[in-house]
């Protein structure tokens, strides 16, 4: 039985406990117990942090590729080593179940062997000039990243804040979340212990809008990374707008699912109700409005109130779970809100509603069907285990539903139709598109959205040039 870390920061290689710093009880949501104190950074850390990530790029832009590739792929073999005792402080900290905490660190191991790889083909280009003139294109890394992480996938989203830095020869500061802290300094220590230079990557963690405001206030950071919700992504846009700091936004969404009547409907349930229920339906490209044809939305419906029904509820630590409790008390209060309101303007709710136990953050997977537009759930992401299900008479009317909201990070289509998929292809507005398929994620693939979920991208070969800038060199 892995056993909860202690916590602290990690700045310039040391590890900073509380002392006499302010401290964050990290709770875990099966029980709604404190299982460890996080330091909290004041003033004095950050500046200090800051200072080391400026040293920390003045070293690391100078490596060599090959330098930075067998940091990244030594990484990567020690968190398969580690993967066990990662899984399970993920599972102990979030709650998810460990299947899926295994996943994600197999997630970070495909990712960081990819950017290795990628360290190598960061190419420039030689332009076409007349005899005696030489004119290059090259891409260099932008400069000391500040990197927000949030807590629904406590491994994946700090790889990604790491690696695409570390890949492009940047320095990173990295701020996960404070619910699940322990998974985030999992990941770094592991780069650290494949030889990353200690002023290459710190990990701070505080009040978040104190934090934030301190380090895109200062000019040494170059970029913002970030992940989080609409609202926050706004306002952390317009902070970093002051010193014109790039930035990278993976936010909100609110997935549509387009089902049709010439579908595989019991491969389309299958695949649906496993991933509206992964990670307790907190996962920004979660599936939640289920847009389905008429004529097979009886079926439909009934065979997710099925597939929800046969969830097996409990703490992620436990056999057999296959779905954890949500994360923080936060969101089953939004799942009650959501609900009681969509109800009340006339929504069926078909089972689930209700949170499950007295201890810790439980809910009951939710169907809510006939759920009339002007309902707040049609148009807030409700972040948790409820799948939201309509009919429709016809496709045009589909994709206009697919397209109403303004997010477009992830959307899915159900269909047989060859040409129809092609038309869902062009028509729906959003960065990823699974057709017949949930699976939109690859560690070559490129991960944002468009509109309010955001804009630029992580992974694939998009990730790392996130962190670069582009430079044209003329010689006369």
């Amino acid at each position: 039985m892995t056993e909860y870390p202690s916590l602290h920061m990690i700045i310039d290689g040391e590890k900073v406990t509380a002392g006499s710093r302010r401290t964050f009880d990290v709770v875990n949501p099966a029980t709604g117990e404190s299982i460890g104190a996080l330091p909290l950074a004041d003033a004095a850390d950050l500046d200090r942090a800051l200072e080391v990530a400026r040293r920390g790029f003045a070293l690391w832009r100078k490596s060599t590729p090959q330098e930075r590739a067998s940091v990244l792929s030594g990484a990567a073999r020690l968190m398969v080593e580690r993967s066990e005792d990662l899984a399970r402080i993920a599972a102990m900290e979030q709650g998810k179940p460990l299947a899926e905490s295994r996943i994600e660190v197999m997630m970070n191991v495909g990712l960081f062997n990819f950017y290795a790889g990628e360290c190598s083909r960061l190419y420039g280009r030689e332009l076409v000039r007349p005899v005696g003139q030489r004119s290059t294109v090259r891409w260099e890394p932008v400069g000391p990243v500040a990197a927000f992480a949030p807590w629904n996938f406590p491994l994946a989203n700090p790889g990604r804040k790491l690696g695409a830095p570390i890949a492009a020869g940047c320095s990173v500061i990295m701020k996960s979340a404070e619910e699940t802290p322990a998974s985030a300094l999992g990941v770094l220590q592991c780069l650290l212990d494949a030889g990353l230079p200690k002023e290459v990557a710190q990990a701070v963690f505080g009040v978040p809008d104190e934090v934030s405001r301190h380090l895109l206030g200062s000019p040494i950071i170059r970029k913002l990374s970030f992940t989080g919700s609409t609202t926050v992504g706004k306002h952390l846009a317009k902070l970093a707008a002051e010193n014109m700091q790039r930035t990278t936004m993976e936010l909100g969404g609110h997935g549509p699912v387009l089902v049709f009547d010439d579908a595989d409907i019991d491969k389309a349930l299958e695949t649906a109700v496993g991933g509206k229920f992964r990670n307790c339906g907190q996962v920004c490209v979660s599936p939640t409005r289920f847009i389905v044809k008429e004529d097979v939305f009886e079926k439909f419906r009934d065979g997710f109130i099925e597939g929800a029904k046969r969830q097996v509820i409990g703490s992620g630590l436990d056999d057999g779970v296959t779905m954890g409790p949500m994360a923080n008390p936060r969101r089953p209060e939004a799942m009650d809100r959501l609900i009681a309101d969509a109800t009340d303007k006339g929504a069926v709710l078909d089972t689930g509603g209700t949170r499950v136990g007295n201890r810790g953050y439980f809910y009951a997977p939710t169907v809510l069907s006939e759920v009339p537009l002007d309902a707040d759930i049609m148009t807030e992401e409700p972040f948790g285990p409820v799948a939201l299900i309509n009919a429709f008479s016809n496709e045009d009317d589909m994709i206009a539903e697919a397209n109403r909201l303004p997010y477009g990070l992830a959307a899915y289509g159900w269909t047989s139709d060859v040409q129809r998929q092609r038309r869902l292809a062009d028509e729906i507005e959003s960065g990823m598109i699974g057709i017949n398929s949930h699976m939109i994620g690859g560690a070559d693939a490129p991960f944002g959205g468009v509109q309010w979920s955001g804009h630029g991208s992580e992974d694939g070969p998009e990730g790392v040039r996130a962190c670069m800038v582009v430079k044209a060199v003329h010689e006369g």
